[in-house]
């Protein structure tokens, strides 16, 4: 239910802003439906001037099927407008890490090259990122009792979806 989803999104951009990943847009993509449609004040009431919350005609072509998604689907895009990843349920309950470790990683990736819409100070937002995500996996990393580990280059997986 979006009406759920929607404090909890305001919770993540937050979080990540703090974080130092700035100009992030996020937009909820409303469902068409009558019921959907009536609650639309709701949802935009549930939500920051930050989110975007974008009202379908029930009219036009629905914007899930030109997407190849869902309603409840997380799009990921990069700053290039490429999608990056496609995360649907149970991948998009925002409980999980997944739709966080996402936009990290479709933010710091530089599969394009130099960017003019990178920021300043995203070299340093993303190697913080990455210190911090790879200090979780050492403390979660099992050790073999009585011998030293040789490993030393934790790899995040990251799941396409």
């Amino acid at each position: 239910c979006l009406f759920t989803l929607s404090p909890r999104l305001e919770d993540l951009r937050v979080k990540l802003e703090n974080e130092g990943l700035v100009n992030v847009s996020y937009i909820i993509v409303n469902h068409q439906g009558s019921y959907s449609q009536r609650k639309f004040h709701l949802l935009q009431e549930s939500v920051s001037e930050y989110i975007t919350v974008y009202q379908q005609d029930e009219q036009q072509d629905d914007v899930w099927t030109k997407l190849n998604g869902n309603k409840d689907d997380f799009l990921i895009y990069d700053r290039c407008g490429r999608l990056v990843y496609h995360l649907g349920l149970p991948y998009s309950f925002l409980s999980f890490d997944y739709v966080e470790e996402s936009i990290k990683t479709a933010y710091c990736e530089k599969k394009c090259g130099n960017c003019s819409y990178t920021e300043p100070d995203t070299d340093v937002v993303c190697e913080n990122i990455t210190k911090q995500a790879d200090e979780k996996l050492a403390e979660i990393e099992p050790k073999p009792a009585g011998q030293h580990s040789h490993h030393h280059n934790l790899h995040r997986n990251r799941h396409h979806h």
